[in-house]
């Protein structure tokens, strides 16, 4: 999540850093981040998820959803900009 948001050099920073997303402050202090993983769903296997796509890392737009949701969010989210052109 930061290194995607920070550095260009990796890669998928396109997708993040590169539209000018972003992670909130506090979440860049890893018990931060811990502790409201652990308080908002966090399990074994589960992936980050931002709400609105188009918004940052922070806590109002993340909840943690299986792989398999998160790709088919993911397909949705296209389905819908192709059917927007």
């Amino acid at each position: 999540m930061l290194n995607r948001c920070r550095n260009p050099n990796v890669k998928g920073y396109k997708h993040y850093g590169g539209r000018g997303i972003t992670v909130c402050e506090e979440w860049r202090s890893f018990v931060t981040f811990r502790d409201w993983a652990n308080a908002n769903g966090y399990s074994q296997g589960m992936s980050i998820d931002r709400i609105d796509n188009n918004g940052n890392y922070d806590p109002e737009n993340c909840q943690w959803i299986t792989h398999s949701d998160n790709i088919r969010k993911m397909h949705a989210d296209r389905r819908a900009k192709l059917q927007e052109a």
